[in-house]
């Protein structure tokens, strides 16, 4: 499963990056959730790449742990480079981001989102190391006996977005 992650949103939202931002810097931050993305990866093995705005590196570059780091171009939002990446074949990817306007992106291309408040907590949970605990279990419901009212199954869509972030 491929992680798309809105940088700045992310940090932002999550008090203790937050923190870390605001007291040493924009590099700080960035360096704190990338390490929280690292350990992540290494728990669950998803391909992760953060997207950050602006002028503030390359365009891309493979950072240590299999960490994927893209800044945007001048003039470009992180946004539209995760509206692009998730073009280019993210459909089945999972998106991370607090903004409205990036979830619709997502559901759109056919992608699953979710807040950064709740991969906030699933990142606390991989560092925690009780992950497996924590995973959500949940099922549609048990089909009702034959011929008795309407199907209680969930939508086709509905379904495969629950299998995707239950794999988070």
């Amino acid at each position: 499963m491929r992680i798309l992650v809105d940088g700045y949103n992310v940090i932002r939202r999550l008090p203790e990056l937050k923190a870390v931002e605001q007291a040493e810097g924009l590099q700080a931050g960035r360096e704190a959730l990338c390490a929280h993305l690292r350990a992540y990866r290494r728990a669950r093995g998803h391909a992760i790449t953060v997207v950050f705005d602006g002028a503030g590196g390359s365009s891309a570059s493979s950072g240590a742990g299999g960490l994927t780091v893209c800044f945007s171009r001048a003039g470009e939002t992180a946004d539209a480079v995760i509206a692009r990446l998730l073009k280019q074949g993210g459909g089945g990817a999972v998106v991370v981001s607090s903004d409205a306007a990036v979830a619709a992106s997502a559901l759109g291309a056919g992608a699953a989102a979710v807040t950064a408040e709740e991969f906030g907590a699933r990142l606390e949970a991989a560092a925690l190391g009780v992950l497996k605990g924590l995973e959500e279990e949940e099922e549609a419901p048990s089909a009702p006996a034959k011929g008795k009212g309407p199907s209680r199954r969930l939508p086709k869509e509905e379904r495969v977005r629950r299998a995707r972030l239950r794999k988070l």
